[in-house]
């Protein structure tokens, strides 16, 4: 989807569909909302009235006019609700902007403008408020077709709106303001198609999403953006001693690869971040088979991948000032002969040993090579995106990412960083007392530690392995995939962390 933003009036631009909004409770329309009221005689009054419009977050007033052209063509006019004054935020504007997207589409919209929610009576600042407004719009005009027959959808960033608006036009009426308002818009669109392109990576089939396919789509993002990328084979793998990955990939045909992007900074500020993602392209459970059931929705254990690969994406073009690692080690976790088998003891490239107890618990098998990998370039932090455990599931439900670490202002910055971007974190606790649950009587560790606490277990195991680094580990194995839309996230991969991660970087930058 195209944005544009133009100095105007919303009662004048050109458009298929126009949007406003209203408060809960307002029966007087004001601001921007008002001034097309008047051009429209009281119509928007008489609605609110007529329909017991009450503007609760997300509702949507829809009605045609021929009062807004020349020609006398019917133009579609959306009032969204903003909800209560109250508990207005940024989420609210995006969430609003998600219920117009929705509301244009089911009218066959091309070409749809709006103003900025809450920039006038709402009190937000106009930028944040802009960028929320084009997030929030094109995340809810994500639909993944490519399989569809005769739906194809050429490149990520055209699969934003298939069959609903084409234009976004962002209305500013203030001269003084349009400046902040473009540069907020530009950034909810970054923000937007580079969790859209994570979102088509997550959802693509296992066949065409292979370590080797996801790799290519790595560096051919890197061609195109201010990122090295160097992929590593199985003989550059070995050579740095990476057991724990390699054991997870003996099972598949399919070569693992450990994908590495760095972004350089500008030199200003030594910080180094690394960002580790999780990239189980597809995931039997080995040896540990799983059930069908359990197995038909495994392409999305590359979801911190995606996250990783997506935050890189926004952070090549924002360019903050600190250096950034991605390392993202991919594999498939699959059965056969060759495949690594309950009782194994395998050794992690930082040379601690672990002993196999269950295939399945393969994510902090190719994390623990992964997160060493990153301590020995020498970053200052780490944080591992990974669908982990389905006990955090269990534990906070789908609307939570669990969060733990070694590092208390780093999970709280991960928590700002998201609440920033309308993404929830919950830290969970690390106790040293659980230690004994995944100690080896023959190895340095065991890779499970029974079914109580298995979020944090899982999460404790990584971090033996991150060298004493300030560290904090997300699992998104609730959040990467929703089984029902809502909001501006759809049936399907969720995007979940790729702007998290982004503004955490920028934030780490600016320390």
């Amino acid at each position: 989807m195209h944005v544009q933003v133009v100095k105007g009036s919303i009662t004048h631009v050109q458009a298929d569909a126009v949007v406003v909004n209203l408060f809960a409770g307002v029966t007087e329309p004001g601001g921007a909302t008002g001034a097309l009221d008047q051009a429209l005689g009281g119509m928007i009054r008489r609605l609110i009235q007529r329909e017991r419009f009450n503007a609760a977050l997300g509702s949507c007033l829809t009605f045609y006019t021929d009062a807004l052209t020349e020609a006398s063509t019917l133009t579609k006019v959306i009032v969204v609700g903003l909800g209560e004054r109250a508990s207005f935020n940024l989420e609210s504007v995006r969430l609003a902007s998600a219920a117009a997207l929705k509301a244009a589409r089911a009218a066959n919209t091309r070409r749809l403008a709006t103003i900025v929610h809450g920039a006038g009576i709402g009190g937000l600042d106009v930028e944040p408020a802009a960028q929320a407004v084009a997030e929030g719009t094109l995340l809810a005009a994500y639909r993944y077709a490519p399989y569809k027959g005769g739906e194809a959808v050429e490149t990520p960033e055209e699969n934003d709106g298939h069959n609903g608006p084409k234009e976004l036009i962002v209305v500013e009426h203030e001269a003084t303001k349009l400046a902040r308002v473009e540069a907020g818009a530009r950034r909810g669109t970054l923000y937007a198609e580079s969790t859209n392109w994570a979102r088509d990576l997550v959802n693509t089939p296992p066949n065409d999403m292979t370590p080797t396919h996801l790799a290519q789509a790595a560096q051919e993002m890197a061609a195109r953006s201010a990122l090295t990328c160097e992929i590593l084979e199985i003989p550059d793998m070995e050579r740095l001693g990476m057991g724990s990955l390699l054991a997870v990939a003996r099972g598949s045909s399919a070569p693992p690869k450990l994908i590495t992007l760095r972004y350089r900074g500008d030199g200003s500020t030594r910080n180094r971040l690394a960002l580790v993602g999780k990239g189980v392209t597809f995931d039997s459970g080995g040896l540990s088979l799983k059930t069908s059931e359990g197995m038909i929705s495994m392409k999305d254990d590359m979801a911190g991948a995606a996250a990783v690969l997506g935050a890189m994406r926004i952070i090549a073009q924002l360019r903050p000032a600190g250096e950034v690692l991605a390392a993202v080690p991919c594999v498939e976790n699959m059965p056969s002969g060759h495949a690594v088998r309950p009782g194994d003891v395998v050794r992690a490239c930082n040379g601690k040993t672990i002993e196999i107890h269950n295939t399945d618990a393969e994510g902090r098998l190719i994390l623990a090579d992964a997160v060493a990998y990153a301590h020995s370039q020498g970053v200052d932090e780490i944080v591992d995106v990974a669908t982990l455990t389905g006990a955090v599931g269990v534990a906070l439900g789908e609307e939570y990412t669990g969060v733990i670490g070694n590092d208390e202002a780093l999970i709280e910055r991960v928590i700002v960083a998201g609440d920033r971007c309308g993404e929830r974190y919950w830290q969970l606790p690390s106790p040293p007392e659980y230690k004994r649950r995944f100690t080896s009587d023959i190895a340095d560790l065991k890779n499970v530690g029974g079914r109580l606490g298995g979020a944090i277990i899982g999460g404790m195991i990584i971090g033996e392995f991150v060298g004493g680094t300030p560290w904090a580990h997300l699992d998104i194995a609730a959040t990467a995939s929703r089984s029902h839309a809502r909001g501006y996230l759809p049936k399907g991969a969720s995007g979940v962390a790729v702007r998290t991660l982004a503004e955490l970087a920028l934030i780490s930058s600016a320390q």
